[in-house]
């Protein structure tokens, strides 16, 4: 390398230096506040003094000159000075020396006094080295060697808690004073100064500023207003390991282009072509983004969490527009620990807890009853529960036992409990991480906590959903009133009609008129019966035979196509319910069943018992519904897919059946049919107490 291009690449090698402890220091020399901030700030401006005066030499083409070696002593000296406060006990109660300092600090004050006298009387120049002897290089070694000791007795000195805070400054400043031995101790061996050994030396101190941050920014004893995010940290990682992989592959490529021969070229765009992609799938990948957060947050700062920022982007996850609040339930959780996907469980109307959202998970089948041991687990410990750990130590869980299906599910890892007001709502089901993850008591609190808010997040939802429904019925209570009104004017044309019947029976004009009338009376009301078919009734439930009541709603179906079939597999059956709307539910299911089935096909209705409740089972062969419908439509109140209808059939239906104590289930597929199963409690005849007596007796 020619003289110019080191001379230009010590300059800005310097330079760099000097704008490096400008930005790390000009916070603190601006605002003292305590003596380790002072002193902090005094020794990165006298690097900045440092680095400025050798590139303004360098750019010169000067490599060492009076101005420079008093630079050079000043910046030693305030990292020493630095390094003393930071250690403390520095004075001494017993002391003879002036403001009782400790000796050793009265000498090390007049080693620098004195050479910035062999400064002025000419003797500190590295250029003499052939003339002047070894003793200005075995000087400048001594203080470099005395500073790495002041490093090492500065961390010796420190407690275990203590050491964590200083270790980066203290590996820092360390750095500064090995690369002065190496290069003094290289130009007393050579008697010369190595000038690239010199140009790198601005590089090699700018390096030092990043840890020298990172362990001010962990200080409590010494803390500043300049603090390193994670999230810069991150991306300085990534550039700076960029940058060094970058250097490595063109260093590669200059390798093959200079040995390659008439190949060398092509080989050489070939290499950086193929490195260039392969930085590009490693910066894009999620794994190393992830392990790379785990490495920073693990080894440069204490706690593993940007509290701000992890809730910041936990909130705004939750509250981003959308109806798909489970799956972004999912994502916030799975973000604070690194996780690809999940499964969201929540309670749902009949008390069971069913997979109701995905993310990037496969689906997963099976129903736990919330009064089950694992629910109730979750419930009353409210622990985040790593199965992982539990196949190996489940003794640390107590009582847990794991339900059969969690045994399915592929790469199962955390069970989070999203627990509001001291009960489970639901919980979520992690995969494993993209890389690992030590679970501590930090991330099992934030954890915890992020659960609590997302139920809350998701019971504000269903509340929601609750009042919008209740508008609903608010409006459809309104347009009853409207039909009531239409009602009213029916019946005052029909009795005004049946007034005059007497008078004009005998008119043919009369009669064609009154027949009109009532035709077109009874149309109007069997529109206005068909919008309004949820009517209210204040009888009380009665014990019911219930294949009379299924037997009735059949009878009433037996006009339409196909034809519905009743087969009585368990006749006698008694439930405790209210007749009429029992008889409607049952009309209702059927009536879809034949409107859902071609003239061609089948309607089946089945009575039977069954694990000691009463079944009704229609099935059709007609089209189907999609498993997406069945979950998101069929049972969503004023959402229908009829001209005429008004979506409250389906919803009613299963509100009665949950009221009674029983429960609606659904199985069906698009093109095979489908199959409505109601479950309901059987009526447990009372037996009179004399009866009980005969009995017994």
């Amino acid at each position: 390398m020619d003289d110019v291009s080191l001379t230009s690449i010590a300059a800005y090698s310097y330079a760099l230096v000097a704008v490096c402890f400008l930005v790390l220091g000009a916070p603190l020399a601006v605002r003292q506040r305590r003596r380790h901030d002072i002193a902090l700030g005094l020794a990165c401006l006298s690097s900045v003094l440092w680095g400025a005066v050798l590139a303004w030499e360098a750019a010169g083409g000067n490599m060492s000159s009076k101005l420079t070696d008093c630079a050079e002593l000043l910046r030693n000296a305030g990292w020493s000075v630095f390094l003393m406060v930071l250690r403390g006990h520095f004075t001494d109660a017993s002391s003879r020396m002036p403001l009782r300092l400790q000796p050793a600090l009265i000498l090390g004050g007049l080693v620098y006094l004195a050479c910035f006298g062999a400064v002025a009387g000419g003797w500190w120049d590295l250029a003499q080295l052939d003339r002047t002897g070894a003793l200005p290089g075995a000087v400048r070694v001594a203080i470099a060697v005395s500073g790495m000791l002041l490093v090492e007795h500065v961390y010796r000195a420190r407690t275990l808690h203590e050491r964590w805070a200083v270790k980066f400054a203290c590996l820092g400043i360390g750095a500064m004073f090995a690369y002065d031995f190496y290069l003094y101790s290289n130009a007393m061996l050579f008697r010369e100064v190595n000038s690239d050994i010199w140009a790198a030396r601005g590089v090699v101190n700018a390096l030092t500023v990043p840890l020298i941050a990172i362990s001010l920014g962990r200080s409590k004893m010494w803390s500043s207003p300049l603090s390193v995010s994670r999230r810069a940290m991150f991306h300085s990682a990534t550039l700076f390991g960029s940058a060094l992989y970058l250097l490595a592959m063109g260093s590669a490529g200059y390798y093959l282009r200079y040995f390659g021969g008439s190949w060398g070229t092509v080989m050489q765009v070939t290499f950086l072509f193929g490195a260039l992609i392969l930085l590009a799938g490693v910066l894009f990948s999620g794994s190393f983004r992830a392990r790379l957060k785990v490495f920073i947050s693990k080894h440069f700062y204490r706690y593993n969490y940007d509290y701000r920022e992890e809730w910041m982007r936990f909130t705004r996850t939750l509250s981003k527009p959308g109806p798909d609040l489970g799956e972004r339930v999912i994502e916030a959780v799975a973000a604070l620990v690194e996780s690809p996907g999940g499964v969201l469980w929540q309670r749902i109307a009949s008390g069971h807890y069913e997979p109701v959202t995905y993310w990037n998970s496969p689906a997963l089948e099976g129903v736990e009853p919330a009064d089950s041991p694992f629910c109730q687990f979750l419930e009353t410990s409210q622990w985040v529960v790593d199965l992982h750990e539990y196949a190996h130590t489940p003794d640390k869980y107590d009582s847990l036992v794991l339900p059969e299906w969690l045994g399915s599910y592929p790469r199962a890892w955390l069970v989070v409990p999203l627990i509001l007001h001291g009960r489970l709502s639901g919980f979520v089901l992690l995969q494993n991480p993209r890389s690992p993850v030590k679970l501590n008591w930090e991330v099992i609190d934030v954890l915890e906590i992020a659960g609590s808010q997302a139920a809350s997040q998701l019971a504000q939802q269903e509340t929601a959903n609750a009042l919008m429904v209740a508008r609903q019925f608010e409006s459809f209570n309104r347009m009853s009133t409207f039909v009531v009104h239409d009602l009213k004017n029916l019946v005052l044309q029909l009795s005004l009609m049946n007034a005059n019947a007497a008078k004009h029976k005998d008119n043919p004009e009369f009669q064609a008129d009154m027949l009109e009338t009532v035709d077109y009376s009874v149309q109007k009301m069997k529109i206005m019966l068909q919008k309004l078919s949820r009517t209210e009734s204040a009888e009380k439930p009665l014990a019911l035979a219930v294949e009379q009541v299924v037997r009735q709603a059949v009878g009433q179906k037996a006009a339409f196509e196909p034809r519905p079939q009743l087969l009585v597999e368990t006749p006698g059956l008694q439930v405790l319910a209210d007749r009429e709307r029992l008889e409607r539910v049952v009309g209702h299911l059927i009536q879809n069943a034949i409107e859902a089935t071609p003239r061609t096909g089948s309607v089946t209705i089945r009575l039977a018992g069954e694990a000691g409740r009463a079944l009704i089972e229609i099935s059709d062969t007609g089209e189907g519904m999609s498993e997406e419908f069945i979950r998101e439509r069929l049972f969503k109140p004023f959402d229908s897919t009829k001209s005429a209808g008004m979506g409250i059939g389906a919803f009613e239906s299963r509100e009665y059946i949950n009221e009674l104590g029983g429960s609606l289930e659904v199985r069906s597929s698009p093109g095979t049919g489908t199959t409505f199963r109601v479950m309901l409690p059987l009526h447990q005849h009372e037996v009179p107490a004399d009866q009980r007596a005969q009995r017994a007796a």
